[in-house]
């Protein structure tokens, strides 16, 4: 029987867990998940057990082999790593976990972050760090156990990510890489070493931190107890690994200035590599260390992107759901033909993608969803099409902001679940006019990671990925569209100003 080497590539998501297995050639081999829960003790508050992580990564690990091996024997070379960022893993000095992680969507920091704007302030901690506090960074979270946890805050002894749980499960060695720790609130992002002065202010031990290194790196090998769990040999090289948005643009091959990135998930991205540290001076956008070596991303966030569309389906697409149903059509599809009939601008009616409020760059939790210009004459066609383009003005906004600090483009690439959507991805080239590459980009950072465990392993030399990446399909701007989209955008934008006051009283009131 002959020996198939993989490499594989374990993505800690929020719902579960994702591993790829990717041979030499860059091919895909398999793909597995497997899920776990989100706890939500009150409003607000997100946590996890750092043991679904793990349980989950032995499971899907353990599928994968078993798929891969009714066919051939397999060779693992090397494994590596994506995670979801931002989540606090507590550990005490046994390496024990403290408490429940809490992870990214977590809000219940509020307090503290204002409190750091106070007591430091916004400008300085841009200053150190590149961005701005919030309520999703590990230190709000870190300062909210010292004011709300004391005992707990006490036995602390190192502090992790995700990711860097499983990896420590896996190797029994502390780490974190730059792209990660760079949403810590922590990190030296122009120096790619942690802040002491920002650690001083906020009161964090240096000592809590764990040593830093690149994403491309080995930095252990598989344990014995590990690779019994894992069923894979002991002394397997793994890889340290990047945050997801960092593995996402491996993935995407957006690691060289002037490469811009849209992702269409439930959110919506607009990430680009830069050679330097550009820093908005405004805190709109996040500038975070890239998982390729001495290249930094810079990035804007469209809370609800594709979650705009998946509401109306929820919402207001029930006969299109009987529809796809009896059919066996896909639903977006239905949404997207239904999009289709009506007219670019559709119709005067221009839709707010604010229904979790906005990021970039508004830095409004309180901006809140919204059709406008409607008329009796007005159906589903012109909403559901007002929804596609209005996330995309939301897209341009962020790309606005970035071009504004120096980010420049030269290349358009496109992925994520509603870049299927060849509606969607014509409006979105025509809002930007440029030319938009629609990769398929469904296995994401989970991907991205396996490129990264083969530059790891030597597999690939660093920033040598092209081989493994497929082109994608162009989509090119419409020039009259473009026209109209660019009157739209101004109206769009005006729309927020007018409405901001109401959206806050509302709000305030409810």
């Amino acid at each position: 029987m002959s020996v198939l080497e993989v490499v594989l590539g374990v993505d800690i998501g929020t719902s579960g867990t994702k591993v790829v297995a990717v041979d030499r050639a860059g091919a895909l081999r398999t793909a597995a998940t497997a899920e776990y829960a989100m706890q939500v003790p009150q409003v607000g508050f997100a946590e996890q057990d750092p043991e679904d992580w793990w349980v989950a990564t032995a499971t899907a690990v353990r599928s994968i082999l078993d798929s891969l091996r009714a066919s051939a024997a397999v060779r693992v070379a090397g494994i590596s790593f994506s995670g979801q960022m931002h989540g606090l893993v507590a550990l005490d000095r046994g390496g024990a976990v403290i408490r429940p992680a809490i992870i990214w969507c977590d809000l219940r920091s509020a307090e503290e972050a204002r409190w750091l704007e106070r007591e430091v302030g916004r400008e300085q901690i841009i200053a150190w760090t590149q961005n701005p506090p919030l309520p999703n960074f590990t230190l709000t979270k870190l300062l909210w156990m010292r004011d709300h946890e004391p005992e707990a805050h006490a036995r602390i002894d190192c502090v992790l990510l995700p990711k860097d749980y499983v990896r420590f499960r896996m190797t029994g060695r502390y780490g974190m890489d730059m792209s990660d720790a760079s949403g810590t609130l922590l990190l030296d992002v122009a120096r790619r070493q942690w802040s002491e002065p920002m650690c001083r202010a906020a009161g964090i031990p240096e000592s809590w931190l764990p040593p830093l290194c690149e994403a491309n790196e080995v930095v252990g090998t598989l344990t014995h107890e590990a690779a019994l769990r894992l069923d894979l040999p002991a002394g397997t090289p793994v890889v340290a690994g990047a945050g997801d948005q960092a593995a996402g643009a491996i993935g995407l091959g957006v690691t060289d200035p002037g490469a811009v990135a849209a992702v269409f998930g439930t959110s919506g991205v607009v990430l680009a590599a830069t050679s330097e540290p550009l820093r908005d001076p405004l805190g709109r956008l996040h500038t975070f260390c890239h998982a390729a070596k001495d290249r930094w991303i810079v990035m804007g966030v469209t809370q609800a992107a594709g979650g705009s569309l998946q509401w109306v389906r929820r919402r207001l697409g029930s006969e299109l759901e009987r529809v796809a149903a009896e059919t066996g059509l896909d639903v977006y599809e239905l949404l997207q033909d239904a999009a289709r009939r009506a007219a670019p601008g559709a119709g005067g009616v221009l839709f707010l993608p604010y229904l979790l409020g906005e990021r970039t760059p508004l830095l409004d939790p309180q901006a809140s969803g919204a059709w406008l210009g409607l008329h009796w004459s007005h159906g589903l066609d012109e909403m559901v099409r007002a929804v596609l383009e209005g996330v995309c003005f939301s897209l341009k906004d962020c790309w606005d902001a970035m071009a504004e600090i120096g980010v420049h483009d030269t290349s358009w690439r496109a992925a994520g679940g509603g870049a299927r959507g060849e509606l969607w991805m014509e409006i979105f080239a025509s809002v930007l006019g440029r030319s938009v590459e629609v990769l398929r980009g469904e296995q994401g950072p989970a991907y991205g990671a396996a490129i990264l465990a083969a530059e790891g392993i030597g597999w690939l030399s660093p920033g040598g990925s092209g081989a493994w990446l497929q082109a994608g399909v162009s989509r090119l701007p419409n020039p009259d569209w473009h026209a109209q989209y660019a009157a739209s955008q101004a109206l769009y934008r005006a729309s927020y100003e007018a409405l901001r006051d109401v959206m806050h009283r509302i709000h305030s009131a409810f």
